[in-house]
């Protein structure tokens, strides 16, 4: 029996049920940003009483009378001992009104590809100040970073407002610095909150403090923002993972392709073309969850079947809509996440979405000083952390999208091919 769901409806009532966002904080050393997600953890009644009781007796040994809540995330040994945060700690919690993934990244300018990788994924970035530094470089940094990944919000979160008397024309400043310099990145959604993580500030609770804001608190907004797009405002984008063909005597003639939809909407009857092969087909059917469906839209896993017997394999794309043009020359905007530099004449992996593909660094045209947004030009290398252009000659087509239309299928990891540690992350198209 097939069942048909208007796909607005159903995406709506889906989204209503699982409303999951993902979330990175980032800010510079010593901004309270463990702290800030420690007292969100707490506050919001997202701590177990081991964990709890965990970090009192740590804060003890310490010689704290009252517990830091910044041990709740700051998990590793080293960590600890210098009072910085090192790397990516992932935390999950959820509210009646909404299930969370942090990502709590580091502040430290050593450490920028873990933000990177914090928040390449995430629909929020909270980036945190010090009411008493305001807008400083590692700032620029964060909203630069969040800018290029294309994080479609951003929180300010001017912490330690306890420190400067909880005085609204230290904030409205600050505010109003940041959101100039977002705005010339392209960040389009910026929401700035007056906090103090040490004393709860507006941070789960409104602050008595501070009467003079009437905005919400920060959990407040991380409850009610929007989450995800409309699928049916962008193409489809389908990436085969699996080639399925049971040998049954029942199902002889079955051959489906598996995988979850990058974007859009998919339908039975639609025209789609398979990349990068570019032959042109129909959606005969669809299968979600084992049960035959007529619409499909993202990012919901499926089985999609083809009205002709096409040569398809793990990595091609089915697409619906404007389809992007295989290409072997990839120029992008780059992130280096290794120790080992990415130099001219590299070898390398690339991987985008189930596809993998050999391919060379052909060029490395210009670094970008994350600071200014200035280009370099001819750094001949990237070292890790830093951001650059390059243009890359792959061994066979790809179809990338451009990454500031579609993340999912614009974005790709360069991988050493002899250990297969990763190397670079790449966004195709232009930086900002």
């Amino acid at each position: 029996m097939t069942s048909t769901t208007h796909p607005d409806a159903a995406a709506a009532a889906e989204l209503a049920a699982t409303s999951l966002l993902r979330f990175a904080t980032a800010g510079s050393v010593d901004d309270g940003k463990s702290t800030l997600v420690g007292r969100l953890l707490h506050d919001s009644k997202s701590v177990l009483a081991d964990q709890l009781e965990a970090v009192e007796h740590a804060s003890r040994k310490r010689g704290q009378e009252a517990p830091d809540l910044a041990l709740l995330t700051d998990g590793l040994r080293a960590e600890r001992e210098q009072g910085i945060t090192i790397d990516v700690a992932y935390r999950y919690f959820a509210t009646p009104r909404r299930r969370f993934i942090l990502a709590d990244t580091p502040g430290h300018v050593q450490y920028t590809r873990n933000m990177v990788t914090g928040a390449s994924t995430a629909e929020l970035a909270v980036v945190l100040v010090d009411a008493r530094n305001g807008v400083v470089e590692q700032t620029r940094r964060h909203a630069a970073v969040a800018a290029l990944l294309r994080v479609p919000h951003v929180v300010l979160a001017v912490n330690k407002m306890d420190l400067v008397d909880y005085a609204e024309p230290v904030f409205a400043a600050i505010a109003e610095e940041f959101g100039a310099y977002a705005a010339s990145l392209g960040v389009k959604d910026v929401t700035a909150i007056p906090i103090s993580a040490l004393a709860g500030d507006n941070v789960v609770e409104p602050s008595a403090n501070m009467d003079w804001y009437g905005g919400p608190t920060l959990l407040e907004h991380l409850e009610t923002v929007p989450v995800g797009s409309d699928p049916s405002e962008e193409p489809a984008r389908f990436p085969v993972q699996f080639v399925i063909r049971p040998q049954s005597a029942e199902h002889r003639d079955y051959r489906g392709y598996a995988g979850q939809l990058a974007s859009g909407v998919l339908r039975t009857g639609d025209q789609v073309t398979v990349l990068p092969a570019g032959i042109t087909t129909t959606v005969a059917g669809l299968d979600v969850l084992g049960e035959e469906r007529d619409t499909a839209w993202a990012p919901q896993s499926v089985t999609v079947r083809l009205a002709e017997d096409i040569d398809i394999s793990r990595g091609d794309l089915i697409a619906a809509g404007p389809a992007p043009e295989p290409t072997q020359d990839v120029v992008a905007t780059v992130a280096h996440l290794n120790e080992r530099p990415l130099r001219v004449g590299d070898k390398v992996l690339l991987k985008h979405t189930t596809r993998t593909v050999r391919a060379i660094v052909k060029d490395i045209p210009y670094a970008i000083s994350v600071d200014t947004l200035e280009q370099v030009p001819s750094p001949g290398s990237l070292n890790v952390n830093d951001l650059g252009r390059v243009v890359l000659r792959t061994a066979e087509p790809l179809a990338l999208d451009d990454y500031r239309s579609n993340r999912r299928t614009g974005s790709f990891l360069l991988i050493d091919q002899a250990d297969g540690t990763t190397l670079t992350a790449g966004m195709a198209g232009e930086a900002f």
